[in-house]
């Protein structure tokens, strides 16, 4: 421990959100609408906060001087094709690793949602992708047939909601975090596209929402992990890409923070802790020194 406040090591806490998965594609030969994006996996050791998958704060962490790998993970790309959405990236705080969110499924092509940080959604009588453990929750599918509307995308806080019917499923909820002052919801799921003659599902905390007969899904917001929009059915309407990662560290204000020349970040004092956001990274080789 330190001897004193503000001395190394210093007490350190974090989010640390993935990329968010790419909304499935709408295919114009049949009316099914497609999958949504799963939210990007979501970590955090904020003392009384969540970690994804309903999981509590992992544990707290003391930073000694040193160069920590730090890596924000890209959003996936939404489905122009018959493939499903592409996943989300991982992204990193030195050990601290949570994984991309999955891709949503594409009718008469890649059905089945991709397994992620969170699931995502599948299209037709695909099966819905797995969430990780400690990260995020699963996507939604359908047995069924009869069930035009496409699966959601799981969220970090929240499995995804079913669909019925000609109307896509509303993405599941993100996490909300306080750390930077302002209370934040992130990683939230991609809402299923609707089929020829519904309407697409929701969606929150930075997913997007899907599409329906007329358009493609969402695109998620940029830094929140969000899940991307399924593409509706009757017409070709592309998935939405996902949102994304996003890096914040608290650290006492004593703590000196330098990062290499391919991070982009801000900073904020918010109380004796400046809070770091970081929101992109250039490569997979960029890093953080703490002295």
């Amino acid at each position: 421990m330190s001897s004193f406040f503000g001395a190394p090591p210093f007490a350190c806490q974090y989010v640390v959100v993935a990329g968010g998965g790419g909304g499935g594609r709408g295919i114009g030969s049949n009316s099914i609408g497609s999958g949504g994006g799963g939210a990007g996996g979501y970590r955090s050791n904020v003392a009384g906060e969540n970690s994804g998958g309903g999981a509590s704060a992992q544990a707290a962490l003391m930073l000694l001087t040193g160069v920590y790998s730090i890596i924000v993970g890209a959003g996936g790309a939404g489905s122009s094709s018959s493939a499903k959405g592409g996943n989300g990236s991982s992204s990193a705080f030195d050990s601290v690793i949570s994984t991309g969110g999955g891709g949503g499924g594409t009718r008469n092509g890649s059905e089945s949602g991709a397994d992620g940080g969170s699931g995502g959604g599948s299209a037709y009588v695909g099966t819905k992708g797995d969430g990780t453990a400690g990260e995020g929750f699963d996507g939604s599918g359908s047995s069924s047939a009869s069930n035009t509307g496409g699966g959601a995308g799981g969220g970090a806080g929240a499995v995804a909601g079913n669909f019925s019917g000609s109307t896509g499923g509303a993405g599941g909820a993100g996490v909300s975090s306080s750390i930077t002052g302002s209370t934040v919801e992130r990683a939230g799921g991609g809402g299923g596209g609707g089929s020829s003659s519904g309407s697409g599902g929701a969606a929150s905390g930075g997913g997007a929402a899907g599409g329906n007969a007329s358009n493609g899904g969402s695109d998620a917001s940029a830094n929140t992990g969000g899940g991307g929009g399924g593409g509706g059915g009757g017409a070709t309407n592309d998935g939405g890409d996902g949102g994304s990662g996003v890096i914040l560290l608290s650290l006492p204000v004593q703590a000196i923070v330098a990062f290499s020349a391919g991070v982009g970040h801000s900073v904020a004092q918010v109380g004796l802790m400046n809070v770091y956001t970081i929101t992109a990274t250039s490569t997979t080789d960029e890093t953080v020194t703490i002295s």
